[in-house]
Formats: structure tokens, sequence, C-alpha cells
């Protein structure tokens, strides 16, 4: 579909060319949300709590996996929320170094306008760019 091959693209110009990457992406009826089931390979051995650690680490990122019934996030708890939830942090057997993870966000709250917004507040804050003068920075 369209949409999974702009994740591909997406992810190959963002991340690495070189990456191997497969996508499938999947329309379904929710009134704002973007999940994902992510597979990942590591060059080098990753534990889950080692995961879960770098992921709390991470500015605008949310772990909930409590590893138990409804220890996990869905669209629903995502809604009208800013940040991108992980849950299900697991181990993938079917590769070497393998993790799985599920990934949830409100897509009207956390999308391209609002990462554009942050982006260019990192920038500001880091001295890269500098508002032209007259203007004022702003904090989201």
């Amino acid at each position: 579909t369209d949409e999974e091959a702009k994740m591909w693209k997406e992810t190959h110009k963002i991340l690495d060319p070189d990456i191997k990457l497969t996508v499938t992406c999947v329309r379904v009826p929710v009134f704002v949300g973007h999940s994902e089931s992510v597979n990942l390979e590591f060059d080098r051995p990753i534990s889950p709590d080692e995961a879960r650690a770098l992921l709390r680490d991470a500015p605008g990122v949310m772990v909930i996996d409590k590893q138990e019934h409804d220890g996990y996030i869905t669209p629903v708890d995502a809604a009208g929320e800013h940040a991108v939830y992980v849950s299900r942090i697991r181990k993938d057997p079917t590769v070497e170094n393998g993790l799985s993870l599920w990934i949830v966000s409100d897509n009207l709250r956390k999308g391209a306008a609002l990462n554009a917004v942050q982006i260019a507040q990192l920038l500001d804050e880091t001295g890269i760019i500098k508002p032209a003068s007259g203007y004022r920075s702003i904090t989201v």
C-alpha cells in the first residue's frame, strides 16, 4: 500500500538507507492513533529490561509495560497525549538479539506538526538556529 511504501522510505531516509525492513500497514477504524508492532534485531544482545531502561530515559517516550493481562497501552489510552507509548517489550526468539515492542501514539497530537515544532525548539535550545529579530521563542 501507499502507507507501507511511505513508512519504508521514511525509515530509510531518517535512519539508514541500508537498514533491512519489512512493513505491513493495516487501516482500522479508530478515532485517533497509530499503533505499531515492531520487531528489532540488534548487533549485540539486549534484554527487555535494558531496553525498558533506555526507553524510559528517551524524551517523549512513556514505557507502560507491566507484563500482565492489560499491562499494555492501547490507542484509546494514548488519545489526547503527546507521548509515544511503548509496551510489551519482550525477546523475539526468531532472530538473534531480537526484541518485539508494541508502540502507540495519538497521531493528531504526536504527528508531523508537533514533531516539527519540537525539532525547532531543540535547534533553538542548542543554538543551532536563532529566532529572527522581533520574534520570541515558544514552548509547546
